[in-house]
């Protein structure tokens, strides 16, 4: 079965991702300020949108349309976020261990959110990866 669109109703596949692009949007904006997220870093996080498109998005969540890399990165963040709030059940110490340096082998000493400043979706989710082994039992 194919879905094909017409002029007056999109393809099911095009109102879930309009859907669930307003609501990454909508999360990332409550994400970003809950970690103390700057402009630049927040534009770093979603792959480098141009600034103008950046407003955009957050003045209109609900018209935006995503990419699948920028797709990949929310999820990618809100996973962080959620394993965050699971492991760390006080607020502001989930939130605090973004900017935290990270004794962890894994990240040599370095911040997790200056592992997810490098740029690439694999960063970020390396960064959801390695809380959810941490979640599991996986990692050291």
């Amino acid at each position: 079965m194919r879905l094909v669109a017409t002029e007056t109703a999109p393809a099911f596949a095009d109102v879930s991702d309009e859907r669930m692009a307003a609501a990454g949007l909508r999360a990332f904006a409550r994400i970003a300020e809950a970690w103390g997220l700057s402009v630049d870093e927040q534009l770093v996080l979603l792959g480098q949108p141009a600034r103008s498109t950046f407003f955009a998005w957050r003045q209109h969540p609900e018209k935006a349309r995503l990419s699948r890399d920028t797709l990949e990165r929310l999820s990618n963040l809100l996973g962080i976020y959620k394993s965050l709030q699971i492991l760390l059940p006080e607020p502001a110490a989930a939130d605090a261990w973004v900017r935290r340096p990270n004794s962890a082998e894994a990240f040599g000493g370095r911040s997790a959110l200056q592992r997810m400043l490098a740029g690439n979706v694999g960063d970020l989710n390396f960064v959801r990866r390695y809380l959810d082994g941490v979640r599991g039992g996986g990692w050291s």
